[in-house]
């Protein structure tokens, strides 16, 4: 069974990818909001950031059980996409995709969602210094970068997941 992991700065189009991939390559999407909700991962709440504390051991545990009960499933493929998709141990990832968006579309996607201007602009520095890329570096040396910024096209979804298969 494949597994892809989906990292990015928030708002940088993971979801958007993610969803596009695993309908063509028919292959099971896990959203880690979804996880950290199955499993109660969610420590505590940071008033000042307007996030949940998740312990990232305790994510890569509750991945674990979820890829172990995928290829029990026999599925063929699983997409995992979250800003901590790139905590999951090096061993239990086959491709590692890492989504980037120019500022000022990220920016705007932002305030879409109504998130508060101390959060937009900590998630704005997250993408202009690069962090979820420059942490997947260090584990997944054959990473995949994917800008977004204008969105994903069919064909870019078409020439991602040959290389997935």
């Amino acid at each position: 069974m494949i597994v892809v992991i989906i990292t990015g700065s928030v708002g940088s189009g993971k979801t958007t990818l993610a969803n596009a991939l695993a309908k063509v390559l028919k292959y099971k999407h896990l959203h880690i909001d979804t996880i950290l909700n199955k499993y109660k991962l969610k420590d505590s709440y940071d008033k000042e950031r307007k996030c949940h504390v998740i312990d990232t051991q305790k994510l890569s545990s509750a991945l674990a059980k979820e890829i172990k009960a995928a290829k029990e499933n026999k599925e063929q493929g699983t997409i995992i996409d979250s800003h901590l998709a790139h905590f999951l141990p090096k061993k239990m990832v086959n491709q590692c995709i890492v989504t980037t968006c120019e500022i000022e579309k990220l920016a705007k996607r932002l305030k879409k969602r109504k998130y508060g201007v101390q959060k937009i602009k900590e998630n704005i520095e997250c993408e202009i210094f690069q962090v979820c890329l420059e942490e997947a570096k260090k584990k997944y040396p054959n990473r995949i970068v994917v800008d977004t910024t204008k969105g994903v096209s069919k064909t870019a979804i078409s020439k991602l997941a040959k290389k997935l298969k």
